[in-house]
């Protein structure tokens, strides 16, 4: 994948160089640009579809801790360095988190969200005391003593060793840094329910029905938040990456939506 120094960083993104609409797909916690895999092959021959490593994940290394608001200035740069006036800005769990934010500071660069498990507010209490002791676990034993937990977590149940696999170079010690500033991003960040009314564009809302992650009920009450015509589409039996797990599902509802923007 290319760099581009943006945003005092270096962001290693994949652009699919279509001549269509821009689409920038932003991927969620513990995951990277590959995720969206199925999306790019979907949306390849009629949009032209970027995406890209976040912070302190895949090729993309943080500087230091950093929050979802600096994140949105990275995808916001990125358009810059790609000579990209607008885009739809799509994203998984936090990468819904930083498309949301990116919206509120440059409204007239995003002409639409596509939000994919995600929601506006901060982790329930409840489920922040079983992630922090994962997160621990991880630094003090390796991602392989907590990976069948966290994939279950994000990906429903079955055997992903490409995921174990990257994870496991997440383990090295160079990465430990970079693996905290990336959970703390996630835990501390901070509550936008109160602005959503300030996101005027389309939006699409994807959920998966069994996500164990953040529950529908939280989608939910960001849609009744935006300003802009939304539409909720739950994705009977998805885990929290609907997209990966169903992607036929997922891309035929980001298809419908996007084909609507240009109609």
């Amino acid at each position: 994948m290319p760099t581009a120094a943006v945003n005092g960083i270096q962001v290693s993104y994949a652009d699919s160089g279509g001549d269509g609409p821009a689409v920038v797909l932003s991927h969620g916690y513990l995951m990277d640009a590959s995720m969206f895999d199925a999306q790019v092959a979907a949306l390849g021959p009629a949009y032209r579809v970027i995406t890209w490593d976040q912070r302190g994940h895949g090729g993309t290394r943080a500087p230091g801790p950093f929050g979802y608001w600096d994140s949105a200035r990275d995808v916001l740069a990125l358009l810059d360095h790609l000579d990209i006036g607008q885009a739809v800005l799509g994203g998984m769990s936090q990468g819904g988190f930083l498309s949301l934010r990116a919206a509120m500071l440059a409204p007239q660069r995003v002409r639409g969200l596509v939000l994919i498990d995600s929601q506006a507010g901060t982790e329930e209490e409840a489920s922040r005391p079983g992630y922090e002791q994962l997160h621990q676990a991880w630094l003090d034993h390796g991602p392989g003593a907590v990976q069948e937990i966290v994939a279950a977590i994000i990906l429903g149940p079955g055997q992903w060793d490409d995921w174990y696999a990257k994870w496991a170079a997440q383990g090295e010690p160079d990465d430990v840094s970079q693996l905290t500033w990336a959970f703390r991003c996630l835990m501390d960040r901070d509550d936008i329910t109160g602005r959503l009314g300030e996101v005027t564009c389309p939006a699409l809302i994807i959920h998966g029905s069994e996500d164990a992650a953040i529950r529908p009920a939280r989608a939910g009450q960001m849609r009744d938040g935006l300003a802009g015509p939304t539409t909720f589409t739950l994705i009977d039996g998805a885990p929290h990456a609907a997209n990966v797990t169903h992607p036929d599902a997922v891309n035929t509802e980001i298809v419908n939506f996007l084909d609507g923007l240009d109609g």
